[in-house]
């Protein structure tokens, strides 16, 4: 089932300013939130499609990418690339910013406290998110018309093998936190004119954690993660274009102790083709014919991305004219059909001729089938105008 429109999820224009696009998200969450409608798949995909669409229209730099390539800038139309895919976790975690207050643990409208649903706001251990690591594909003209799997070979943090990524050593496991009790939040009470203001932060302790390493991973010095290569598959649609970025979630650097993996970022590059220029999903040829050829017609080969076609020149052709194959450019990254083949005729004039040559261009000159008449000047004058209208 294909993907409703970001912008459409949560009611707002596409002209919807940040403050307006948190506000609509916000009134989905509490519409569609899973405590609110308990065993209701609907509203459970309702809720993360809400979540989803804040995720990437909250980000200045992938709503950007969203406006200008749609559903497939975000998840490259391919299997593992995604906007997509957040669990109820990462969109939990949202909350904190979304409602103000300490959102987090999963699990109810306990969280939403001062929206009338219950009590107090807490926040279990945090959750730590790995990096996310940036990568440049390039790409011919031939990959990008058919779609391409690449291998790439990165070097980045992964989960130490050693300590199952806990970053205590063999034998150990890390204790709880003595500060926070495990929750990684401390609660401070102040005595204010309005009388006791409670707050919660991060645990100065375990930073927010819930959890302290006494006897560290001497592999990773307690780090849990570890630098180390790795070959990642990435399947890239077709009709991408140069600057597009595609995300494959997860796949960056893994973070400390057993948190959430970063994304991997995938910036495309165009390699130049030899003979032919992309403008959208157009290709376009600049295509050199003979003085006979143009007056008496013929057949020539043309380079397109699939390979060589022949195209038949009509005897009479004038520079300038444009043929057009259809469905020979590139197809769009959304899918909303295949661009043309454009190909511009020029007629190349000799500059050097032999007598014989030269007698016999002499003898065309005085025949008037040769010389412009009226209909034709008007044609050349009509074009040329056209070309600063």
């Amino acid at each position: 089932m294909s993907k409703r429109d970001y912008y459409e999820v949560l009611g707002v224009s596409k002209n919807a300013t940040a403050d307006e696009i948190k506000k609509a998200y916000r009134q989905k969450a509490i519409e569609f939130h899973p405590d609110k409608n308990p065993d209701d798949k609907a509203a459970e995909e309702k809720f993360k499609e809400a979540a989803e669409a804040y995720e990437v229209l909250s980000d200045n730099q992938k709503r950007q990418r969203y406006d200008q390539f749609g559903h497939a800038g975000m998840n490259g139309g391919a299997g593992g690339f995604g906007g997509g895919g957040m669990s109820m976790e990462d969109i939990f975690s949202q909350f904190g910013d979304i409602f103000g207050g300490h959102f987090g643990s999963f699990g109810g409208f306990s969280s939403f406290g001062d929206f009338g649903f219950g009590g107090g706001s807490r926040r279990g251990a945090r959750v730590r998110k790995g990096s996310d690591l940036r990568v440049r594909v390039k790409l011919t003209l031939a990959e990008i018309a058919k779609g391409v799997e690449k291998k790439i070979k990165v070097k980045k943090y992964v989960p130490c093998q050693h300590c199952n990524a806990t970053g205590a050593a063999h034998g150990s496991e890390p204790v709880t936190c003595n500060t926070c009790k495990g929750s990684g939040r401390v609660t401070r009470v102040q005595n204010t004119i309005l009388g006791q203001m409670q707050t919660q932060s991060e645990c100065p302790t375990c930073q927010g954690e819930g959890t302290i390493i006494q006897d560290k991973c001497t592999y990773c010095n307690g780090e849990g993660i570890l630098r180390a290569e790795e070959v990642i598959n990435i399947n890239i649609p077709a009709g991408v274009m140069e600057g597009m970025q595609l995300s494959m979630s997860g796949k960056g650097n893994a973070a400390r102790r057993g948190g959430v993996n970063g994304d991997l970022l995938i910036l495309i590059e165009e390699e130049k083709h030899p003979e032919l220029i992309r403008d959208e999903n157009d290709l376009i040829y600049n295509l050199l014919i003979s003085v006979p050829t143009a007056t008496l017609g013929g057949s020539v080969e043309v380079p397109t991305v699939d390979g060589k076609v022949k195209v038949n020149i009509a005897a009479g052709t004038q520079p300038g004219k444009v043929l057009r194959l259809r469905g020979k450019g590139l197809p769009s990254v959304n899918r909303y059909g295949t661009g043309d083949m454009l190909i511009n005729i020029g007629v190349y004039i000799p500059e050097k001729l032999t007598g014989e040559e030269k007698a016999i261009m002499e003898k065309l000159a005085k025949s008037n089938h040769v010389q412009p008449n009226v209909s034709a000047s008007k044609d050349f004058f009509s074009r040329f105008r056209n070309m600063f209208e």
